[in-house]
């Protein structure tokens, strides 16, 4: 068995939801050490976390500039190898382009940037760099996110006409009403969360979603945003109209004001065969939709499933998982690069995507800005 990879961690502490998602997928298949981390800009509760999550404190730096001066300092069999990046988005990118620029392999938080043009010159660090990248696009590692993939590339559903992807929130209902609070949330501040909020943050999952599941390229998109306030800078609602093709065309949906919804990313795809739909809040099942047959009923860990299906299934057949297990196999996948197995391309998004996400926001913005035109994304 290989030695553990030593894992940095960038941001993610106290009780950040996404801190803990990074660290029990981490675990979960006995590839990685916590090693050494900046989990929070005050170094003393940096090291109170660290402290209660069992990380050495000799390692524990207090700044981003510090662990990379300190972990350059160390042989090359003890330091960081790999660093996750789960800061608010206006650090995605300098501290990528740095961690790339030293060697270091990346797994980031999406958006990888705030803009196209820090997404293309990041691209050419990692090419520079020739180390791994991975963007946490987190539902590309459900099991049967991966079955779709790998039963629509196979013809299952002959050739695509339409896609409906979707993802509503209904959390910033509760801040969103009160002039004080959206003005102190960061989502909602462009100097940290970048030029987009709704489609920055879920949107641009969902559109990854279709790309990843489709193997098709969104070409042009119109967009039409709502913010609701007029001191509000940043969207928090919208519809986007894609074309994929002459004949391919859908609708992502995304809203963050969808009074009562938790988590409600879904995606549809219909073909010429057949069609497809899953729901992440029922990760397990995907359903096989048809003109002339009963729906059919796809679930994890059995037989007749993909092999990238299976090798993101831990449990026998019946027993759930779910969102740690699915950031789980993007770290598993990573860990194969990081050691120069071989891994299936749908293992765990890439720069590349990254680069897609934010030409997919950028887009919209432009798109609801220019009075709601039609906007073509870069090929």
């Amino acid at each position: 068995m290989p030695k553990k990879i030593r894992l940095g961690i960038l941001g993610g502490g106290g009780d950040s939801l996404i801190g803990v998602l990074h660290r029990v997928a981490s675990f979960i298949n006995d590839n990685y050490q916590i090693t050494g981390a900046v989990f929070n800009p005050d170094f003393d509760a940096s090291m109170a976390f660290a402290k209660e999550i069992d990380v050495p404190l000799n390692r524990i730096y207090k700044d981003f500039d510090t662990l990379i001066e300190e972990e350059l300092k160390l042989p090359e069999d003890e330091r960081i190898q790999v660093c996750s990046i789960l800061t608010p988005n206006f650090l995605h990118y300098p501290m990528a382009k740095k961690l790339l620029d030293n060697g270091f392999h990346v797994i980031c938080e999406k958006p990888m940037t705030t803009s196209l043009a820090e997404a293309k010159d990041l691209q050419k660090s990692h090419e520079k760099a020739g180390t791994v990248f991975a963007l946490t696009h987190t539902y590309t590692g459900y099991p049967m996110v991966r079955q779709m993939r790998e039963m629509i590339k196979a013809g299952a559903l002959g050739k695509i006409h339409k896609v409906d992807a979707v993802y509503y929130q209904g959390w910033i209902n509760t801040i969103i009403h009160d002039k004080e609070k959206r003005s102190s949330v960061w989502r909602l501040d462009p100097k940290k969360a970048g030029i987009s909020s709704c489609m920055g943050d879920i949107g641009v999952h969902a559109f990854n979603l279709v790309e990843y599941t489709t193997g098709l390229k969104i070409n042009e998109l119109l967009c039409d945003f709502n913010y609701l306030y007029e001191d509000n800078k940043m969207d928090v609602d919208g519809t986007v109209l894609v074309r994929m093709g002459d004949h391919v065309k859908g609708v992502i949906r995304g809203s963050q004001v969808a009074t009562g919804e938790e988590n409600g990313l879904a995606i549809s795809i219909y073909g010429e065969k057949g069609a497809f739909r899953w729901e992440q809040e029922r990760p397990n099942f995907l359903y096989k939709l048809s003109d002339t047959e009963p729906t059919q009923i796809y679930k994890p860990g059995h037989a007749y499933n993909s092999e990238l299906s299976l090798d993101g299934t831990k449990l026998p057949a019946g027993h759930p998982e779910g969102i740690f297990d699915s950031m789980a196999n993007i770290y598993k996948g990573v860990a194969k690069a990081i050691r120069g197995q071989e891994y299936n391309d749908g293992e765990f998004p890439t720069m590349t995507d990254g680069v897609r996400g934010m030409n997919f926001i950028e887009a919209t913005v432009d798109s609801h800005k220019s009075g709601n035109t039609w906007v073509a994304l870069e090929k």
